[in-house]
């Protein structure tokens, strides 16, 4: 049984303005998220869900002021960003980053071998590269263009569950894995997802603005953010409400 646990987390982000104080995002958030487990995290935005995965993940451009973070007890602020991938997170980014003259091939033999700890025996990884890629409708010829590059937006985030497949981690956070996909894709990419926690028992903090991915993968706990902290918590039903009724009873006395 793997545990995130995030507790009391304060996360601020410089300004480019050098004369401008930091600005503070996250506010005390607590969260636990075990394997097997599907959280769904919901707000309007720039309420600072974005800001929890990077700070999760390890991103430099945010300072974690206050709280801790801690994976099966270990803590997770004192890694650098490649250990906490080794150790057993990983984030699939709202936007992700073209690497132009890398092959996708060539990143994901690198990056499996840097979380395995060897590199995987070229037969066996060239089968399990093509299982996966065919299980969410890739075509075979992307494995040897730049990562990301000229690739459409769900072609992106498709690619983003091909990486989550074969790293395999222990707790897997989507930032709006579902922005910008059509309906087909948002199908293949629920059914990559799924794929994974029932492979892995893999726990799955779920970051969204609309409940049609929630129609695909089911949470188990939906949580409301505003301003910076979780302000309640439910089951599915909670998402239904939020479709249906919007924020308002949530936002109307949050702070700013």
């Amino acid at each position: 049984m793997t545990t995130l646990e995030i507790r009391d987390l304060q996360v601020r982000v410089a300004t480019t303005d050098p004369d401008a104080k930091p600005i503070e995002i996250l506010k005390g958030v607590n969260l636990t998220v075990k394997s097997g487990e599907t959280h769904a995290i919901m707000g309007p935005n720039g309420s600072g869900k974005s800001t929890l995965s990077y700070a999760i993940a390890g991103h430099p451009k945010y300072e974690v002021t206050g709280g801790s973070i801690t994976l099966d007890g270990e803590d997770v602020l004192a890694m650098s960003v490649d250990e906490r991938a080794r150790a057993g997170l990983f984030l699939a980014m709202q936007y992700p980053v073209e690497v132009p003259g890398v092959s996708m091939s060539n990143f994901l033999r690198t990056a499996v071998t840097a979380v395995r700890g060897e590199a995987p025996k070229l037969r066996h990884w060239v089968k399990e590269v093509k299982e996966s890629m065919s299980a969410l409708e890739i075509d075979s010829a992307f494995a040897e263009r730049s990562v990301n590059e000229g690739f459409s937006g769900g072609e992106k985030k498709r690619h983003e569950i091909l990486q989550l497949d074969l790293l395999k981690p222990k707790i897997a956070v989507l930032d709006e894995t579902d922005s910008g996909l059509d309906v087909d894709a948002l199908r293949i990419v629920s059914e990559g997802v799924n794929r994974y926690k029932a492979k892995e028992d893999g726990g799955v903090l779920l970051i969204t603005h609309y409940t049609r991915i929630l129609r695909y993968i089911k949470p188990d706990f939906v949580h409301v953010f505003v301003d910076g902290r979780i302000v309640e918590s439910g089951g599915a039903e909670l998402a239904d409400e939020l479709e249906d009724k919007g924020y308002e009873r949530f936002t109307s006395g949050a702070t700013a």
